[in-house]
């Protein structure tokens, strides 16, 4: 699905800066789903995020998990609303994907696997910042389903970006520069700045800096996708460390492009699904000091290639 086919650009001091219709499209050619009959789809954009309706994610039977599987492909984040579910109950619904992460570095909420980000006065957001999912691991995760529990009266929304119509919309120039090139993702800009030296030595052992291809191949898609966040980040090995900075800073801010984002305004109950293989995403922290709690659960993955 393509709504536009060139981009229009105007010089403005070192930076080139696009508008105009974007070449964009919803799947790679070839990846064609099949028409749902067990759910119901209601697009957020053309592109990503979709909120599914008429599902009981207490006990979704067999033809509505295979639906959700090919969902998540095509929209790449999915959105559920008014899912009164246990913490037993949202770990089981995520298994149905494969194994689940154990965060080394994150609270467990009661439930083995479940993580609990409790967010308030006493302990303000901070994952205002694009990225994504814990890619300092050799397996980052396949993806991740978010509850919410507790949420402010306004604010707190999540953001995800499209980083397969973020790959195709850099120039050709861009994409021949990066083509080939891996970077390197660390926990320590992020994590190990509340670390002890001792507790980063610990964990700089236990999880030393991972390459990662700097555009990875979606492995049931087959898609080019973007692979590198603000985050975890933080060079490119094979480059000029001053060129190198600067060619992450331009893959930085095609995420933040908001013709490939969609937006998702929480309830308590709701619960989003992302493909972290496909997509960066961004919780806006502007409801300090009020209350957020949430719970994630996530799906191991495999090595990007």
């Amino acid at each position: 699905m393509n709504t536009g086919t060139s981009s229009r650009t105007v010089e403005i001091g070192d930076h080139t800066i696009e508008f105009g219709p974007r070449g964009m499209r919803r799947n790679p050619e070839g990846f064609e789903p099949a028409p749902y009959r067990a759910i119901e789809l209601t697009p957020v954009t053309p592109f990503i995020g979709a909120e599914v309706r008429g599902v009981d994610l207490r006990e979704p039977g067999d033809d509505v998990i295979a639906e959700l599987k090919t969902a998540l492909l095509e929209w790449k984040v999915l959105f559920f609303r008014d899912q009164d579910i246990t913490g037993e109950q949202h770990r089981d619904f995520a298994q149905h994907w494969g194994e689940l992460e154990v965060h080394p570095l994150l609270p467990q909420g009661e439930v083995p696997s479940v993580v609990r980000f409790e967010r308030g006065e006493d302990s303000p957001g901070t994952e205002n910042i694009w990225h994504v999912d814990v890619t300092w691991q050799q397996r980052p995760p396949l993806g991740s389903v978010l509850r919410a529990i507790d949420v402010p009266a306004a604010g707190g929304d999540t953001l995800w970006s499209d980083m397969g119509n973020a790959y195709d919309c850099l120039s050709d120039e861009v994409k021949a520069a990066i083509d080939g090139l891996e970077a390197v993702h660390d926990f320590m800009p992020s994590f190990g700045r509340s670390m002890s030296p001792e507790q980063q030595e610990r964990m700089q052992e236990q999880y030393p800096p991972v390459r990662h291809p700097i555009v990875r191949t979606h492995p049931e898609t087959g898609r080019r996708t973007l692979f590198v966040n603000s985050l975890f980040t933080t060079h490119i090995p094979d480059l000029d460390p001053v060129e190198g900075a600067r060619v992450l800073q331009r893959l930085f801010d095609q995420a933040k492009v908001p013709d490939f984002q969609c937006r998702f305004r929480w309830q308590p109950n709701s619960i989003a699904f992302w493909d972290n293989r496909a997509t960066q995403h961004y919780a806006a922290s502007d409801y300090f000091p009020h209350r957020r709690v949430m719970e994630r659960v996530a799906i191991l993955g495999d090595v990007p290639r």
